[in-house]
């Protein structure tokens, strides 16, 4: 799937402006091959180095803390969730998990366009604010089949999610491509947002900061919820930033070493 909508009125402009309706489209080819043979390990290195160049170099994610509530087996928890906000390229964004606050989250991405709201499965601090900060842009709206009845609960049958992600897929939103990896545990439709451009996973309830995510304080799933965390989120490269619904953000390889803690259930 690509989503990149401001395409279209750059089109739109420049038919406008000059009579054509063709879009300048740029692109990057590869080289062609070279009488030497390329030394492999010098390829390698230089390679991690572009690669660690463009991470620094890319717009900075931002997050937004909003205060919500969860509700769980009928008993009411405070919860603070990060939304995220994800720079796609110079005019547009992706949304992630948009909590109760739509205001706060619109003006932090400000005159920006948004892409794509993306949500980590179907708990309310995680889709609270999807419809109307969708609306804006007329963005459409990601979450696994397997969290619709959550959905349902709190936006109804009429506005559903326009995209149906699961693990395996991938989007292409703005410059950026969306790798969605399976994660259940804390849902059974949990996902993660990887994109390996940025060296970034947004983990969801799956993965925080020096432990296992709870729902309400407990665990839905711990047995399923470890195996995602071990067999998806840990097998990233070890400097990928863990960006989580809650808490500070941490990496792969500082959870690495908590994992055999969780296994043992320390």
């Amino acid at each position: 799937m690509f989503w990149k909508r401001k395409d279209k009125k750059k089109a739109e402009q420049a038919e406008e402006v000059t009579g054509t309706g063709g879009t300048e489209t740029e692109t990057v080819e590869e080289a062609g091959d070279e009488e030497k043979t390329p030394d492999t390990a010098a390829t390698a290195d230089s390679t991690d180095s572009a690669k660690e160049t463009a991470e620094k170099d890319a717009p900075a994610i931002q997050r937004v803390e909003i205060p919500g509530k969860l509700e769980v087996d009928g008993e009411e928890h405070d919860v603070l969730t990060n939304t995220w906000i994800v720079p796609a390229d110079d005019e547009g964004v992706i949304v992630i998990d948009p909590a109760d606050d739509a205001e706060a989250i619109l003006e932090a991405v400000g005159d920006r366009e948004i892409y794509l709201v993306a949500c980590t499965n179907g708990y309310a601090p995680h889709i609270a604010g999807a419809v109307a900060v969708a609306e804006r842009d007329e963005a459409p709206i990601a979450l696994h089949a397997r969290e619709l009845r959550a959905w349902r609960k709190l936006h109804g049958i009429e506005r559903k999610p326009d995209w149906e992600v699961e693990g395996g897929g991938v989007l292409d939103v703005g410059d950026l491509e969306v790798e969605i990896l399976p994660t259940p545990g804390t849902a059974p439709g949990s996902v993660s947002y990887y994109i390996a451009s940025l060296g970034v996973v947004f983990s969801g309830d799956t993965l925080v900061a020096g432990n296992l995510g709870t729902v309400g304080g407990g665990y839905v799933d711990y047995t399923r919820q470890l195996a995602s965390v071990g067999e998806i989120l840990l097998s990233l490269p070890p400097k990928t930033r863990v960006l989580p619904s809650s808490g500070e953000e941490t990496t792969v390889a500082a959870e690495s070493e908590n994992f055999d803690s969780w296994v043992a259930g320390d």
